[in-house]
């Protein structure tokens, strides 16, 4: 069974729209956090990133590694960065996250196919 990250992305976005419109004062909040969490500060904007990436690879969301996957990609994360992450994240979770950070590494090679080499990689 083959996923396409790009359309699990999509269909997520089109279905946050509608909480967006229905639920926005939860909505706002949940952006807020975002936002706030995510800043550049101590850690970079790039390395929180790929630590959300590790948390979504762990939790087997198949929604998380696209979206981080794609930021990752539009901050000019490398792939020796990115494959570190996943080392890591398979280390810290064993065979399931082994599982996930295979499909990261799909997500990865098919936003970069779609969207080109990520800023600065090379």
């Amino acid at each position: 069974m083959s996923k396409s990250f790009v359309e699990i992305t999509q269909e997520v976005s089109r279905a946050l729209d509608v909480l967006r419109a229905d639920a926005p004062e939860a909505m706002q909040g949940v952006g807020a956090m975002s936002r706030g969490a995510l800043k550049d500060g101590a850690l970079s904007k790039l390395h929180k990133e790929l630590i959300a990436l590790a948390v979504g690879v762990a939790a087997r969301c198949d929604a998380c590694i696209g979206f981080h996957v794609k930021e990752l990609i539009r901050l000019g994360v490398t792939r020796e960065q990115f494959m570190e992450t996943l080392a890591v994240a398979v280390y810290m979770g064993g065979g399931p996250n082994l599982m996930y950070a295979a499909e990261a590494i799909r997500a990865y090679d098919e936003f970069t196919a779609r969207l080109g080499a990520p800023k600065g990689a090379g």
